[in-house]
């Protein structure tokens, strides 16, 4: 076993998560990473980011506190104490109106965009202060914690929530030298979002909107977050940091 750092990310099979897994990987560290159902993409992750030795994927429901547990418990026998957490899975919008959602969709989308990071750091909080170490947090939102878009009162809620919860997790963990930040994407061509991905003309329209000109990648998301990640943002902890080419800068334009 090799020293270096030891991250848990969670959505680590597809994406934004993906990325990260990659990332952390090459500058050193040992990954644990959840998948939700795609074992195959998961496969090819480990295989990407340098087989068993450096990545292990584990199927989990991070909505569920009973697997968050046994997640932890398998990264601490593979590699040991995590050092890093980055909390990835999330489901999107259902893009229905308030009137009309079902409480099982808000109730999902809650789940597993809060409930899930909410169980996760405090998993590796537990397990950081019975090791007497610190460590670092960084919690994947959206612009939409603040930007919000009708159609979306399960996601707006529950990134809004997970805000909250970075900033009061920074407070309290700042005396354990436990930082936590959050990273706010606007539109990245991942699997979230297909369609733009998938068709040009689509992506071209939304594009638009954006004054950088271009949707974002995951690569330079999993590039913020390993930054966050770093000893260069060691004095770092309470923020979120936006990265969207400017989008939720466009608010009472034209009028």
């Amino acid at each position: 076993m090799t020293d270096g750092p030891i991250a848990v990310v969670t959505g680590g099979e597809t994406g934004i998560g993906a990325a990260c897994v990659a990332s952390l990987a090459k500058a050193g560290a040992r990954v644990v990473f959840t998948y939700f159902k795609d074992g195959d993409a998961a496969d090819a992750v480990v295989h990407s980011a340098g087989g068993s030795d450096r990545a292990r994927a584990v199927q989990c429901d991070v909505s569920e506190e009973g697997a968050v547990e046994a997640l932890f418990t398998d990264a601490e026998r593979t590699f040991g104490t995590a050092t890093w957490l980055v909390n990835s899975a999330g489901v999107n919008m259902a893009g229905t109106r308030l009137v009309d959602m079902p409480l099982t969709q808000f109730d999902r989308v809650i789940r597993s965009d809060l409930y899930g990071p909410f169980l996760t750091c405090r998993r590796f909080v537990r397990a950081a202060e019975a090791a007497g170490q610190g460590g670092r947090i960084v919690n994947i939102s959206s612009i939409h914690e603040r930007a919000p878009r009708p159609g979306g009162a399960d996601y707006d809620s529950a990134k809004g929530g997970l805000a909250q919860l970075t900033a009061t997790l920074a407070l309290e963990l700042a005396p354990k030298q436990i930082a936590v930040n959050g990273v706010a994407p606007g539109m990245i061509l991942t699997p979230m979002n297909a369609h733009a991905v998938e068709d040009e003309a689509y992506r071209a329209k939304l594009e638009a909107n954006i004054p950088w000109g271009r949707a974002g990648t995951a690569d330079e998301v999993a590039a913020l977050v390993c930054f966050l990640l770093s000893p260069a943002a060691g004095y770092i902890t309470g923020t979120t940091v936006t990265i969207d080419g400017a989008l939720s800068l466009v608010i009472g334009q034209g009028a």
